[in-house]
């Protein structure tokens, strides 16, 4: 399975309401003037094209295409591809204003960015895909660059989609660019450790909280909701760590062991069941919903956006929520789970160990020299556990909660860098 850089996806409600809302909570908070709240709310830069597509039948088909970059003041700006029929320019705006966020949580010199192509690749052919994401590349080649832009993998994209980017546009310049962008096949420039790098993230910021709640992880428990990427490399590392992971789901339902499920047993059964869980006798079967209101130290939502919503939140009885997934709490519940003293690490912060990773690998690109296993993962888990570090100090100041104090530290971070820099 390729890696996927995260990023909270599209809310029920309208995404780019959903991430101003918090936006604006933070904002008051840290102080910022009315000017700098109007330069980090609108976009630096919003590309909309058409890209006519031969398919395989002979006609011609025009897909809408999006490039959104939010900001750009730390750095290069950053953010996957996606391909969805649901793609609109609010979605993709939300999006890349999250990865503004999100790098500047973890302290790397990225902005943020986000793109999209309206279509549904489920319906179209390996070739119309190549032709699709090929005519993309040529519409931004003065939008992409190591330097300016750099995409990566999102939904609907991969490894495959990366390396016919890398190709359109090593084309176009007259040599080859890796660095262009980052989730590639590892011949193509990859790094090594980017399909665990989401998972790892999730783990450091699991033991992190509960270092700081004095918890030993030899005696916690855990939930993962969503047996996935994130979610499996986050329940396997739990159990190495010595937690005991009581529950696990995926799309055929959730698996719960009061005395802890064989993870090791549990993916090989995945891995040998064509990628599901259907059928694994190392655990009772119970519903996703009841896994999400099970009585344990950590509760790990990996699997989708709005599991946890004012519908449910008043059931959940874990003592802390580690966001795997994008978005996977509600705005309308943050209130109740603050309301019952429920630690939760926001998914801007517990999922970064994916952008982390990706930094890693347009490091190595322009370097040309390759990291190994050892050293990328020393340097990412150093970088979450800092960030964490940050995140919790901000919250223990300002008495708010973890989410909050995550959109602080970022929206600290880039107001300041413009402020130094005075480009207005």
């Amino acid at each position: 399975m390729g890696y996927i850089e995260p990023a909270p996806i599209k809310d029920k409600e309208n995404p780019l309401q959903s991430m101003m809302s918090r936006f604006d909570a933070a904002a008051r908070l840290v102080g910022i003037s009315d000017e700098m709240y109007d330069i980090l709310k609108v976009p630096a830069r919003q590309v909309i094209v058409g890209l006519p597509v031969t398919m395989d039948n002979g006609s011609i088909r025009v897909f809408e295409g999006y490039r959104v970059i939010h900001s750009n003041i730390l750095g290069p700006s950053k953010g996957g591809i996606r391909l969805d029929p649901a793609v609109h320019l609010d979605e993709v705006r939300a999006l890349a204003a999250w990865m503004t966020w999100k790098c500047a949580v973890v302290d790397i010199p990225y902005g943020g960015a986000k793109g999209g192509i309206a279509c549904n690749p489920r319906e179209m052919s390996a070739g119309e895909i190549e032709r699709l994401i090929r005519a993309y590349t040529v519409q931004m080649l003065d939008v992409f660059g190591p330097d300016r832009d750099i995409p990566a993998p999102d939904m609907g994209t991969g490894p495959r989609e990366m390396a016919w980017i890398v190709d359109e546009y090593s084309k176009a310049k007259g040599m080859t660019i890796n660095g262009v962008v980052t989730g590639k096949p590892l011949v193509l420039g990859g790094s090594l450790g980017r399909t665990e790098a989401t998972g790892r993230g999730v783990t450091v910021a699991a033991l992190s909280a509960m270092d700081k709640l004095r918890m030993n992880p030899y005696r916690a428990t855990a939930a993962v909701q969503g047996f996935g990427n994130v979610g499996s490399f986050a329940a396997e590392l739990l159990h190495e760590r010595g937690v005991t992971v009581n529950a696990v789901s995926d799309i055929s339902g959730g698996y719960y062991n009061d005395r802890g499920i064989d993870i090791t047993a549990a993916l090989a059964y995945r891995n040998a069941n064509k990628g599901t869980l259907e059928g694994f006798t190392g655990a009772e079967k119970i519903t996703n919903e009841e896994l999400l209101a099970l009585a344990v130290d950590v509760l790990v939502p990996a699997a989708k956006e709005d599991v946890i919503t004012d519908e449910n939140a008043h059931t959940i009885q874990a003592r802390m929520i580690v966001e795997g997934a994008n978005g996977p709490t509600s705005a309308s519940a943050d209130e109740i789970i603050n309301s019952k003293g429920i630690m939760v690490v926001p998914d801007i912060l517990a999922n970064a160990g994916g952008v982390t990773v990706s930094y890693f690998e347009w490091v190595q690109n322009r370097i040309g020299y390759k990291w190994t296993l050892d050293r990328i993962n020393r340097r990412a888990d150093r970088v979450m556990k800092d960030a964490f570090d940050r995140v919790f100090e901000t919250s223990q100041k300002y008495k708010v909660p973890m989410r909050l104090a995550a959109y602080m530290v970022a929206i600290e971070k880039v107001a300041s860098t413009y402020t130094y820099r005075g480009g207005y």
